[in-house]
This record gives C-alpha cells, structure tokens and sequence, in this order.
C-alpha cells in the first residue's frame, strides 16, 4: 500500500530580520561603552526600526526637520554659541558709544552793558540764574564786601592786603606763612620746622625728644635727668637760688651777746657766726629746710677765715634739719663764718 504523499503546500515561512550590532555585543563590550555611545545606539536601532515599520505601514508618521536638526545639533553647544554672539554685540554697542565725541554744555552767556551797571549800583537785582556764567574780561574792584554761598576757587594766586579770618582752613598742599598768628595749635602727625621757631610759652605733656642743640634764655623744669654718658657742662656760673631757710641760735654755746644769721637756699648758702663772751662747744646753729628731704641729704660744711677754722667744727644732719657744731669752744668776740653745699 503506497503512502500517501502530503500535497498541502508548505507554509511560506516569515522573513527574517537582522538584529542590529547592538543586541550581538558581547556583554562585556555593552559595559565598557560610555553612556552617549549606548544613547547613540539606541537611537539608530529606533530608527532602523522605524525604517522597517514604515515599509511596512506606509502612512506612518515622518520626523520634522526641526527634530532631525536637534538630534544633530548639541543643545548645549548651541546655547554657548547663542552667548557668545549676545556679549559680542553687547561689546561692539559699547565700543561704538566709546568712539562718540562728549556733547559740551551749552552755557548761555550775558554781556552786561554800561547801563546796566549803573543801574546795579543802586539796587540789589541778580544776574543771570545758576545756568550762566558771569565773565568779567578786565579788572574788577569791589568796596564793599563780597559773599560768596557756594565754593569759592581761585585759579590764581590769592593775594589779600588785610587778614583772612575762616572757622577752618584745610590745606591739602605746601603752605607757605610769613607771618601766621595762631591762637590754638594742633598738630595730629609730626611736624618739622626748619628755620627759627619762637614760642612765649611751651607746654609739653609728653615726652619731647631733641636731636640738635636747644638755645633759651631760662629752662624751668621740675626734674632734670642726665642719661647714659651723658655730661653736664656750665661754662659760667651756677646759681641756686630760693627762699632763705629759717635756723636757730643756741646763745649758750655762741657766749653772751652772740648770734648767727643765714643767706642762702636748701642747697647753698653761708652761715655768720658772732661769739659773745665765754662761749661754749656744741651746736651753735640749727637750719631748717624749707623743702624736706626724701631722704638724709649730704651736707658739706667749708670754714671761712682764720677763726672758723681753728674749730673742730662738725656737722649734725637729718631729712628735715642740719646743724654745724663745734668739739671745743670758739674764741670770745670773734666774727666767722662756714659755707655749705647740700646733695642728696
């Protein structure tokens, strides 16, 4: 029995299509590539796709250039160079307005006429307004005062006959005075004066320091200290002056009918001695500073004549008193004298 042959034709199979690249990467390969390489592929197989169903369904829809052109185009590049023009235009407005010559203000002018300063010699009437400019071509004198209620500048020199009398003065340049009277002086920075300076009365609180040499006719100072190796040198005489001290006498030790009397400061002075009869020794004189001492000064006694110094004078001496004494008696009726110098 012969086998039945199958007639039914077969069916015709499908067409196949080839998956793009991208699907046939190996793995590893899809990992190693950047995000815009695996974007880029992903938009060619869209479009291999739709290429495929547009054959197959002809009335699908086509991309606008618009899009094409932006798939193209890098959004961000595109921005920059849209920035990029803006500035360029913004510069070359502005190098165009730099190039224009400034408009000059138009300041209107009025002539004043013979007439019309007769007239204002007799009335009080205002020139022009604050838009205009009074020009004078030739000298002008003024009798009676001038005032000016806005800044006065002067582009010349500014020569007055009389004095100049302001609440302040800034000078922002050089100021030269010849002869300045200033009844308040302060100075915030140094000042340097080069010529001779005379001053009634100087008051410094401070410390005042002088590199040259100092000329005045009397220093009065309170304390006076020599620093370092410094020297004093007095190439005339020294003088110390004050009021007398006072002392006292003691009549037993000077005899009868003596007595002793001081001229003199704290510091130098002379003693005058007159014994009496049948004097004594002891502390004839006692002087009393006028100012006392911080601490025990330093008395040096001279005799003066023949009979001082036949005494064995000595001296006796504390912050506030000294006394000059003698270890044997002075001769009857005699007149010496002792002088002194005191340190401390």
């Amino acid at each position: 029995m012969d086998d039945k042959k199958d007639t039914k034709a077969p069916e015709e199979e499908a067409p196949k299509t080839e998956e793009p690249a991208a699907t046939q990467q190996d793995p590893a390969d899809a990992l190693s590539r950047t995000p815009e390489e695996l974007d880029q592929e992903r938009a060619t197989k869209a479009a291999e796709d739709a290429d495929l169903s547009g054959l197959s369904d002809p009335e699908a829809k086509k991309i606008s250039p618009f899009k094409k052109f932006m798939r193209k185009v890098n959004v961000y590049f595109l921005g920059f160079l849209v920035l990029v023009i803006v500035a360029g235009a913004i510069a070359l407005v502005s190098f165009l307005n730099s190039q224009k010559a400034p408009e000059e203000p138009s300041i209107e002018s009025q002539s004043l006429t013979t007439e019309a300063l007769k007239s204002l010699a007799n009335t009080d009437a205002s020139v022009g307004s604050t838009a205009q400019t009074l020009t004078i071509q030739g000298s002008a004198i003024i009798n009676g005062q001038t005032l000016a209620r806005g800044n006065l500048n002067v582009a010349g020199n500014l020569q007055t006959g009389g004095s100049i009398t302001a609440p302040t003065i800034t000078v922002s340049g050089a100021a030269n005075l010849g002869d300045a009277q200033v009844n308040s002086l302060q100075v915030a920075q140094n000042t340097a004066i080069q010529g001779t300076t005379t001053l009634r009365d100087l008051n410094v609180s401070g410390t005042t320091s002088f590199s040259g040499a100092v000329s005045a006719s009397q220093i009065t100072v309170t304390r006076l200290i020599l620093s370092g190796n410094a020297s004093l040198e007095v190439p005339n005489h020294i003088s110390f002056t004050g009021s007398t001290p006072s002392r006292t006498t003691n009549g037993g030790v000077l005899g009868s009918g003596g007595s002793a009397n001081i001229s003199g400061s704290d510091t130098a002075g002379t003693i005058n001695v007159n014994s009496g009869n049948n004097p004594t020794s002891g502390c004839f004189i006692t002087v009393r500073f006028n100012q006392v001492f911080t601490r025990q000064p330093r008395v040096v006694v001279s005799p003066v004549g023949p009979a001082a110094g036949q005494l064995q004078f000595y001296v006796e001496r504390n912050t506030t008193t000294f006394s000059v004494c003698s270890a044997n008696a002075a001769a009857a009726n005699q007149s010496f004298s002792f002088d002194y110098f005191i340190t401390y």
